[in-house]
């Protein structure tokens, strides 16, 4: 079987879909912008969101865009950042403000978590060329 591909739709769209698991195992599916940096999926949220406390309770995590026609999907682990803890990576930092003008390491609207998902594995299409 030949190596899965992707279009660079991972690097070109601006919305996926993540999924976590709340602590009585019931699914949590919501849609939120991302950057892709060094070969990680990146997002920006609330501390309070269900999904950053879904994630720090248990790392594992799905992404997955939302083209039907090629379809992305991949199963990971996330790491929370906390804004306090000190400033987010540099990358990180341009890729949202070159992608969404939106400097999130100085969001004054409570955004002070970033979401790090390492991919583990492809279930369709893999990682862009």
């Amino acid at each position: 079987m030949s190596e899965p591909t992707v279009s660079n739709a991972v690097r070109r769209d601006d919305v996926l879909w993540l999924a976590t698991t709340r602590p009585d195992g019931r699914p949590h599916l919501t849609p939120i912008w991302y950057r892709f940096v060094e070969d990680r999926f990146w997002m920006c949220a609330t501390a309070r969101a269900v999904k950053v406390r879904n994630l720090e309770a248990n790392p594992a995590c799905t992404v997955a865009l939302a083209d039907i026609v090629r379809p992305t999907v991949a199963e990971g682990r996330a790491r929370v950042h906390r804004r306090e803890a000190g400033p987010f990576p540099a990358p990180v930092v341009a890729a949202f403000v070159a992608g969404f003008d939106w400097d999130i390491d100085t969001d004054p609207d409570g955004y002070t978590r970033l979401i790090e998902v390492h991919v583990d594995r492809w279930l369709y299409g893999g990682p862009p060329t």
